[in-house]
């Protein structure tokens, strides 16, 4: 990386450091959001020394990113990183955590596949083994499925729109992150970046649909939604998947649901709903070890495969309608969860959702 210059302002990431984030979790200040998007704009220029960007990511950990940092760091990338493609349709964006998942299934795949079925177009993104878990994403398990995935942002683009269900690959769509993968990898511990990276939307989707591990995140992602200027949409909902990812939890789930039409508040939070989700009210009993796999990427592959032509009645059948139901209901196209999965079923059973899984591998 080349030493720091004056060429973007006053505040290079070491001044940031010594006057404002740096001195520790208790007694260290918030940036402004100029502060916050020059120091992102010149990590994205490879200007900090390894050392003092490395400092300046744990320094943000230890005292906790504000939504207008995080919106400030959004904004840049959107700006100056993330090539968006539009299809034709409005897809719910699914950003589920890019480090991925190391014990449970992955369903996001069955379950896009079943609402691009059911005519919910679906979105999803991710990396390839990105840091810090670098374990099985969303690509991994389409590449096992025979899906092609090395995609220019306008060929995911046209997948979605021939088929319904598209994939968009970080390295293409946003590639000043991905010039970032060494140095997050040296880091050994997430950053802001396993963050924002979560709400890049290249596809400008109107509705996203993610996840957290606590409902305080998720409120801070919906106030990073609020605050940002780049990011367009109208609805979200956030919900404590497994392992971080988008899939229900079996047994209980928090929701937070938040809607821009429902009107602005000088409370950020004025228009969240949360509420939970018990899979049993659903007739399906079961809890987060009968999701487990040995090896998540062959057997979501194959789960994915055999659910999908409806050749299992298990609790892998269930999860995957579910969640495919819940896309369903993100974006509006059902009034109920109940309705969503209803016709989840349905389109396993007549053969439509996998039919969409042919398309995507002759795509």
């Amino acid at each position: 990386m080349t030493q720091a210059t004056q060429a973007f302002g006053e505040w290079p990431l070491k001044r940031l450091m010594t006057d404002v984030v740096g001195s520790g979790h208790k007694s260290a200040d918030d940036m402004t959001r100029d502060q916050a998007r020059e120091a992102f704009q010149r990590i994205l220029a490879g200007e900090p020394d390894e050392t003092t960007l490395g400092a300046f990511w744990l320094a943000n950990r230890w005292k906790r990113n504000t939504p207008e940092e995080l919106a400030a760091y959004t904004d840049v990338m959107r700006e100056q990183s993330v090539v968006t493609a539009e299809p034709d349709c409005d897809p719910v964006d699914c950003g589920a955590n890019y480090d991925g998942k190391h014990t449970s299934a992955i369903l996001g795949v069955g379950a896009g596949v079943v609402a691009a079925a059911a005519e919910t177009p679906v979105v999803v993104h991710s990396g390839d083994r990105v840091p810090t878990q670098k374990a099985t994403a969303y690509k991994h398990v389409l590449d096992e499925l025979g899906v092609r995935t090395e995609l220019e942002p306008g060929e995911s683009a046209a997948m979605v729109d021939d088929t319904g269900f598209g994939f968009y690959y970080q390295p293409a769509f946003n590639p000043g992150i991905q010039k970032l993968y060494d140095r997050r990898d040296q880091m050994g511990v997430r950053t802001f970046v396993n963050t924002i990276e979560t709400v890049a939307n290249p596809a400008n989707a109107d509705v996203h649909l993610g996840s957290f591990y606590h409902l305080a995140f998720a409120k801070k992602m919906i106030d990073l939604i609020e605050e940002s200027e780049e990011l367009a949409f109208s609805r979200t909902i956030f919900f404590q998947g497994m392992e971080g990812y988008d899939d229900i939890r079996p047994g209980y789930t928090k929701v937070a649901e938040w809607d821009r039409a429902a009107g602005a508040s000088e409370d950020a939070n004025g228009d969240l709903e949360d509420y939970e989700i018990e899979t049993a009210d659903y007739g399906m009993e079961m809890d987060g070890d009968d999701l487990a796999v040995d090896d998540v990427t062959a057997d979501s592959a194959t789960i994915t495969e055999e659910v999908l032509a409806g050749e299992r009645e298990d609790q892998f059948a269930d999860a995957i309608a579910l969640n495919g139901a819940f896309r369903m209901y993100a974006r509006q196209d059902v009034d109920t969860l109940e309705n969503g999965l209803e016709r989840a079923r349905e389109v396993i059973a007549d053969g439509s959702a996998e039919a969409i899984l042919e398309a995507l591998r002759a795509f």
